[in-house]
């Protein structure tokens, strides 16, 4: 077993706060069209299991090289954004909405984040049907971090809070 599957076994925490309700292949094609992107094979795998919600805690970190206003090694990933439009919770589908209010670059997918700070695929190097990256954005600040290049590897790098 690799570590993606093994990640993937244990990914989802407990709980259903910012659950949306099972993906299906028509709320992908939505997603798609609204985002104007291809999202990562990786990222549907997860989502078909639990289609967004509480990370646990095992997974709910990822190693930084350098500093953020966070912490000193790592940023937070402690929720996963679904697809769909459940009242009260932020889905991917709000992404465009956020990038304007939060002053994000357009080719973004925004997967994780609180408004100060968000995790998102990045579409800016590899167009919108590439494989994206993964990146940290502080709004404050204005200042990003590369985390992985791309879903599969971002999510074979997530730890345990070490803070």
């Amino acid at each position: 077993m690799g570590r993606f599957e093994e990640v993937r076994a244990t990914f989802w925490g407990d709980g259903d706060h910012g659950v949306q309700p099972p993906l299906t292949d028509e709320m992908v094609r939505e997603a798609e069209g609204v985002l104007g992107v291809t999202l990562p094979p990786a990222l549907l795998d997860l989502l078909r299991l639990r289609n967004g919600g509480i990370v646990a805690d095992e997974h709910e970190a990822f190693p930084t090289s350098r500093p953020t206003s966070w912490s000193e090694d790592q940023v937070p990933f402690d929720v996963l954004m679904g697809i769909g439009r459940r009242e009260e919770t932020t889905s991917l589908l709000d992404t465009p909405y956020l990038l304007a209010e939060w002053g994000l670059p357009a080719a973004l997918v925004l997967l994780s984040g609180d408004g100060h700070c968000w995790i998102g695929l990045d579409y800016r190097a590899c167009g919108p049907d590439g494989e994206p990256s993964v990146t940290w954005f502080e709004t404050d600040l204005g200042t990003e971090l590369h985390l992985a290049d791309d879903f599969r590897s971002f999510v074979e790098g997530l730890t345990a809070d070490s803070a």
